[in-house]
């Protein structure tokens, strides 16, 4: 129990914050009520866990995973509730509703009832599956697994982990696919009922970038999504049934197409928003029952970060909810201007939008055209609100028009998009104030001065990795789909493995001495000898593992000169092109991002598992990293090189992506963290690991030189080709 003492040493302090006072006591009880029906290793997992769901879901729900996670050692064994001790944060940060998350966790435990092959494989999902189903869609599929196994249990493993059509078909259905086709003709007759027209209605195919369009309209026909992924099928009747009602009002009570002229993208959004409300506003004065179809999808709260999308969200609700109470004075401000205008004049929407977005303007909020999308869900792409004097639609929507949005499903509270750069500023202020980080290990560190090691001087933290909209960084990675081809091509063409020994070759760069033994015998026995004397080796495999960790320090958030783009953008940028490169070859790899604040809290962020495929969760989380803090890259690179060193492969690479010198704000001496990385990168090569950095620094003093080897590090001298700089130190570094 030793071993379990000094890791729950290490949470102490995360503890006391989430379970203060006699709570504590309780935690107690649910470590030992873990402990009973469990190896130490569970207790610990659970340990750490339980404090960092407390923000999300409350003190009940992680006390009360204690008694989940032993019954679900008894039905499927310890690895499976190994595994649901690690999922239950991720679930409670995704769920943020103890409701939800129990709906989450009985699920799971009635799943490892039926055996610990379907749960485990679940487990390992939990990010993906919780996102494309939300907690009661996930419910739901595993109950319809489960009757539907019931007399073929051979036949669970392949319905949960996606290998069967019922498996998929299922998925689809708890996602809410069910869809236009199956409501077609209802949602012509509905608006026939409403308006007395039917229209022209057609799925909408996705965008040039894989993208769900949303509801659009131009001329006699309607778009619409063939499905809303996320949301039930009793309520997806309901969310169609609103944006037809939607679309149909701009038929009724819309003008002419607004031309774009100048107007900047921001401006649009605002006279689009305020368009949508003034044609529904109309409607509801026809028919009233309206709002009751429109008005619960408008869930925009007067919280959160400061930004034009959320604030756009927030307006769109004010001016559908009377009751609704915001108190920001541009909110207020934009109510009363609608209220004080005309109704029918459709040229009081572009009048106040224009006002509305000189505003924000002056405030500085931040906006991007490119990830804003429009809410609430119902809503169309006004599209067919504006003349972009082509003709037809303009690519320009990609530019300055909302883009679509993806719903996050029933169990989820409102979610106002905003900005890649909101997104990580909302992620770092949670942080700050809610969030609790796990400690993992304590790591010893080298004082030059002395010439020894501070034993267990720094402590690794690991935090829940911020998410953000990932479809701009998916946008990016689009365009640069040749550079894709080329990075996969040079990896591709590296033989990494044990090199492999071929006997009796015609040529090679030595003799084999069996084959030459053999022919000298056949000569003189007066036999023909076999000319194949020699032995090559070659590398017919590939067997590595590679991590790839980014310095997310606060010097990586400025702009590189002459552009609007942070050093973080091109490490994001660049680490997304790696992994999109290295999951078409199939090597296994993970990434990380790491950055300090002092010796005792040394961040490490886990952005990619080695086990889980490179998906839109790993871009998601990608997508959310905001440059803070200071760079102590000593701590960061022991704790990747345990990682690496778990991993039995012939060669295991760590490939470090920084910006400059090691810092910390408890540390003057400026050689005293670079000597401790340096020494670091020593003690990971004597134990068989390849350290190599690419070093983003502009210039000065060469400390990567000092701490990495001259030979091992690669300097960018313009930023934007790192992507495939990287690509290239790779093929390099794997024998190519």
């Amino acid at each position: 129990m030793d071993a379990v003492r000094e890791a729950l040493d290490l949470v102490r302090p995360q503890v006391a914050r989430a379970f203060p006072g006699a709570l504590a006591e309780d935690f107690a009880r649910a470590c030992r009520e873990v402990a009973s029906e469990a190896p130490p290793g569970l207790v610990l997992a659970y340990a750490r866990g339980a404090p960092a769901m407390v923000p999300f879901v409350g003190r009940e729900a992680a006390l009360a995973l204690a008694g989940m996670v032993a019954e679900v050692a008894r039905a499927a064994g310890n690895h499976a509730a190994l595994l649901l001790a690690g999922a239950a944060p991720i679930a409670a940060r995704m769920t943020a509703d103890a409701a939800a998350f129990a709906i989450w966790l009985r699920a799971i435990v009635a799943l490892a009832e039926a055996g610990a092959g379907p749960v485990v494989s679940v487990l390992g999902r939990t990010e993906s599956l919780l996102d494309d189903l939300g907690a009661a869609g996930f419910a739901r599929w595993v109950r319809e697994g489960l009757r539907a196994t019931e007399a073929a249990p051979e036949g669970r493993h392949a319905f949960f982990v996606g290998d069967s059509a019922a498996g998929r078909a299922a998925q689809a259905r708890a996602a809410g696919e069910i869809g236009l086709a199956a409501l077609d003709r209802g949602l012509g007759l509905f608006a026939a009922a409403l308006w007395g027209e039917m229209p022209m209605l057609q799925a909408a195919a996705p965008g040039a970038d894989g993208r769900q369009r949303r509801t659009s309209f131009m001329g006699p026909v309607v778009r619409l999504p063939p499905a809303f992924r996320g949301v039930a099928a009793e309520d997806a009747v309901l969310l169609y049934r609103a944006s037809v009602a939607h679309v149909m009002a701009h038929r009724r009570f819309g003008g002419p197409r607004f031309p774009v002229g100048g107007l900047k993208p921001l401006q649009i959004a605002l006279v689009s928003l305020i368009e949508d409300a003034r044609v529904e506003h109309l409607a509801m004065r026809a028919l009233p029952g309206l709002r009751r179809l429109w008005l619960p999808h408008h869930v925009a709260r007067p919280e959160g970060v400061l930004s034009a999308s959320s604030l756009l969200a927030r307006l769109a609700r004010a001016l559908i909810d009377p009751a609704y109470e915001d108190g920001n004075p541009w909110v207020e401000k934009g109510r009363r201007m609608v209220a004080a205008a005309s109704p029918e004049d459709p040229a009081a929407s572009r009048r106040i939008g224009n006002l509305l977005g000189n505003d924000l303007g002056q405030m500085r909020v931040q906006f991007n055209p490119r990830t804003h999308v429009v809410e609430p869900l119902y809503r169309d792409d006004n599209l067919g609100l504006w003349d972009f004097d082509d003709g037809g639609e303009s690519d320009l929507d990609a530019e300055a028009l909302p883009q679509p949005a993806r719903h996050v499903g029933e169990a989820a509270g409102p979610s106002p998009s905003e900005t890649r750069a909101a997104e990580a500023g909302r992620a770092r202020a949670v942080a700050e104030e809610s969030e609790i980080g796990i400690p993992v290990a304590r790591y010893p560190e080298w004082d030059h001065l002395i010439r020894a090691a501070r034993h267990d001087w720094t402590t690794v933290v690991e935090y829940a990795p911020p998410a953000a909209d990932p479809h701009a960084l998916a946008a990016l990675l689009g365009r640069d789909h040749v550079l894709l081809e080329r990075i996969a091509a040079l990896i591709r063409a590296a033989r990494i493995s044990r090199p492999l020994r071929l006997r009796r070759q015609a040529e090679g760069e030595q003799f084999d001495l069996d084959a030459a033994l053999t022919a000298a015998i056949d000569q003189r026995a007066g036999l023909t000898p076999d000319p194949r004397l020699y032995t090559r080796f070659v590398r017919r495999a590939r067997d590595l593992a590679t991590l790839l960790l980014l310095d997310a320090s606060r010097s990586t958030d400025d702009r590189i000169p002459g552009t609007t783009r942070r050093v973080l953008d091109l490490e994001v940028e660049a680490a997304a092109l790696f992994g999109r490169a290295l999951q078409r070859v199939g090597d296994p790899f993970a990434i990380r991002a790491f950055c300090s604040n002092r010796r005792s809290d040394v961040r490490y962020y886990r952005i990619k598992e080695f086990q889980e495929p490179y998906d839109t969760g790993t871009e998601r989380r990608l997508a959310g990293l905001g440059g803070q803090y200071s760079t102590r890259i000593g701590a960061a690179l022991r704790h990747a090189g345990a990682e690496l060193a778990a991993r039995s492969t012939y060669r295991r690479l760590l490939l470090v992506v920084t910006d400059g010198e090691p810092s910390d704000i408890d540390v003057v001496d400026r050689r005293y963290l670079a000597e401790d990385a340096r020494r670091a990168v020593q003690d990971l090569a004597r134990r068989g690991i390849d350290v190599f950095c690419v070093g983003l620094d502009g210039g000065g003093e060469n400390h990567l030189a000092r701490i990495f080897g001259a030979r091992n590090v690669l300097h960018i001298g313009r930023l934007e080709r790192l992507p495939e700089s990287l690509a290239k130190l790779y093929f390099r570094l794997t024998g190519g």
